[in-house]
């Protein structure tokens, strides 16, 4: 059977995680996390809970992969970015105003 080969990445603010797999033609996003192995970096490492992309298109663990695909698994944001935007121009007025 011909192999396919993809990328499966996991980032943290401090480090990114990318791990090249060998998969066969017809796998999907799950058997690439899980041949991956890349769980080992979470803290939860269920795959039941996991958010899923290729090339940062949302996709179900269930979707079937192709040659070259780079599988992207979502964390929660931290702090909402639109929250962070307005705290930090809320700190900027002050700081003028002072």
């Amino acid at each position: 059977m011909k192999t396919i080969k993809v990328t499966v990445v996991y980032a943290l603010p401090n480090i990114q995680h990318f791990i090249v797999v060998c998969m066969n033609i017809g796998d999907t996003v799950k058997d690439s996390i899980i041949k991956s192995n890349i769980t080992k970096f979470m803290e939860n490492n269920s795959l039941y809970h996991l958010q899923v992309g290729i090339y940062n298109k949302k996709v179900s663990l269930n979707s079937k992969i192709k040659d070259g695909d780079r599988i992207e698994i979502y964390r929660n944001l931290i702090v909402d970015p639109k929250e962070r935007r307005r705290k930090k121009v809320t700190q900027s007025k002050k700081s003028i105003l002072k």
